[in-house]
């Protein structure tokens, strides 16, 4: 016997889930004379799926390198045992979105810490990712635990952690882990027994909306959610907004959440309203991929819509489109988003933040109004540990609009913000495009691309990587690389991450780094050309034109020196 067989054998022993023991004997049998089955079941023995500071995420199926029963059970009990350390009967709160296996997931993770003496409150099948940050923050939770792969493909799924309570400061409560905690969590999570000897028990609390009288801080918790985000001043102008939560766990809630806030014109893609955890009108569920907000923008053209907010599947991150007399109908750019949300903060003080690898705008709007501003590493992990934070973005549409009531991105609460942006605008005969020409008259015209390769052998991430090191390109868009910043040796003050920054004379910005969800190269281009004060629509359009066009530039010239196209 081989030791993939014995390996095999013994995580089928091991195994809590018949299907997945009989998956992996399935494969086990074909790999003797199916060379893509030997190789699918080496990859999935080859290592244990990595806890890091995204949790865990991976393709669903049988295996320590994949996401299942046998592995969530262990990631639990890992959790659990770490909180136990440093807390006494630590607080969980667990939820989870509507893709294949969460629910089961989420009802594993409550079982495993009930059973290791933690008090663990389970959320209504299913919810959005933002409502388990708000949950943590709510019933002052030690941890909490969210099954999604949010964007991801259909075939996966993931497991974000959470820390509050008596973990973190209070500026941290309620915000995804980072180093040190993931890595003392995975060591726990190493350290844990075979998934069928860790024990599970009943006992859990339900914090589904039962009858009034039930345990106080659990009842109503979706509710005064909603009546949080959705609160403040009515509409200025009706609207009619186009709405779609790309098959996932958002669209009743943003529904309520925007009636509540006075807009009830509000149509939805109906194909796509509905969670379907197979995604069935898009290729990828992710907003930002190319034709995913199509059927959106069509219904928006077709009813005469103001605005379109759609969605990713957990309901954590907003895309719009609007009707720009430009182009048409188009879908704006996160750093777009983020610098006009940044107008319309609640908060009457505190800091903007926004991350290394989003556009420099924001900190020039943050002096303007008087407010201190600080750039993170990529993620919200980072961003949410800000303190007294008033507004962050990140320019994958994710945006921290109300840190009082969620210390993530929130697709729920921002698409609150953009109806009301948007009624405000129409009342005064404007939109979203006049006060981006306005932005630009202030502050001159940052434009921002992304030039995003999908990689099969997860090898060439690091091969580009290393690439770039060594033969960085001299020049983009004929301007000459001036300044070439290697991340992962940190950058004024920051940690360092993987990715590498660079600067040319023409004050153009360009970062490479690996994405941390998927398996891509991301490249983050940004141009920043000089505006008058008086200028015109008509000077605005060609100076548009033109920053779009040295894009197109940077972008082929990193293609070249990147990949070699």
């Amino acid at each position: 016997m081989t030791s993939l067989e014995t390996a095999v054998g013994q995580w089928i022993d091991a195994d809590v889930d018949q299907s997945s023991r009989e998956e992996l004997r399935t494969l086990l049998s074909r790999s003797a004379s199916d060379p893509e089955a030997l190789a699918e079941l080496q990859d999935r023995f080859r290592a244990r799926l990595q806890f890091g500071t995204a949790g865990l995420r991976g393709a669903m199926g049988a295996g320590p390198n994949r996401m299942n029963r046998a592995v969530v059970i262990r990631a639990a009990k890992g959790l659990v045992d770490y909180l136990s350390a440093h807390a006494d009967r630590p607080r969980v709160v667990v939820g989870n979105d509507a893709r294949h296996h969460s629910r089961e997931f989420a009802l594993d993770t409550a079982a495993v810490a009930t059973a290791a003496g933690a008090e663990a409150y389970l959320l209504p099948d299913p919810v959005p990712t933002p409502v388990l940050a708000y949950a943590v923050r709510a019933l002052n939770a030690d941890a909490g635990v969210m099954v999604t792969a949010s964007h991801n493909p259909a075939a996966d799924n993931g497991y974000k952690v959470y820390l509050g309570g008596r973990m973190v400061p209070d500026n941290e409560r309620g915000v995804q882990i980072v180093p040190p905690y993931d890595a003392e969590i995975s060591h726990m999570i190493g350290a844990a027994p075979p998934a069928n000897l860790i024990p599970r028990a009943g006992g859990w609390i339900d914090c589904g909306e039962g009858p009034a009288g039930s345990r106080e801080g659990v009842h109503g918790l979706i509710d005064r959610y909603l009546e949080a985000i959705s609160a403040g001043d009515p509409p200025a102008a009706p609207i009619r907004i186009v709405h779609s939560a790309m098959h996932g766990v958002g669209g009743s809630l943003a529904l309520s959440a925007l009636a509540r806030a006075g807009f009830t014109d509000v149509v939805s893609v109906a194909a796509q309203e509905n969670p379907d955890p197979d995604f069935p009108t898009v290729a990828f569920p992710n907003p930002e991929e190319p034709g995913a907000i199509d059927m959106a923008v069509s219904l928006a053209r077709e009813v005469d819509a103001d605005v379109v907010i759609t969605n990713d599947p957990d309901a954590d991150r907003c895309a719009v489109a609007v009707p720009d007399p430009r182009t048409g109908w188009r879908m704006l750019h996160g750093d777009e988003l983020g610098s006009v949300l940044a107008g319309e903060v609640v908060a009457a003080y505190g800091f903007f933040a926004t991350s290394v690898v989003s556009s420099r705008q924001l900190e020039a709007i943050a002096a303007s109004q008087g407010r201190g501003f600080v750039r993170t590493l990529t993620g919200f992990k980072w961003m949410g540990r800000v303190k007294d934070l008033a507004y962050a973005y990140e320019e994958a549409i994710g945006y921290c609009v109300r840190p009082d009531i969620v210390r993530d991105k929130d697709g729920l609460s921002t698409a609150v913000l953009v109806a009301r942006l948007v009624s405000r605008l129409k009342a005064q005969g404007k939109t979203i495009v006049d006060l981006l020409d306005d932005l630009a008259r202030r502050h001159g015209l940052y434009l921002t691309s992304q030039l995003s390769v999908r990689c099969t052998d997860l090898n060439e991430i690091s091969e580009v990587m290393t690439r770039l090191r060594t033969i960085p390109p001299t020049t983009l868009a004929d301007a000459e690389v001036v300044g070439i910043i290697d991340l992962a040796r940190g950058w004024e003050g920051l940690p360092p991450t993987e990715g590498v920054l660079m600067t040319t004379t023409g004050n153009d910005r360009v970062v490479v780094r690996p994405s941390g969800t998927e398996p891509k190269v991301k490249c983050y281009l940004e141009v920043v050309l000089p505006v008058a004060p008086d200028a015109s629509f008509e000077d605005l359009t060609g100076i548009r034109a033109n920053a779009r066009h040295r894009l197109d530039l940077i972008e082929a010239d990193l293609n070249a020196a990147l990949f070699g196209s």
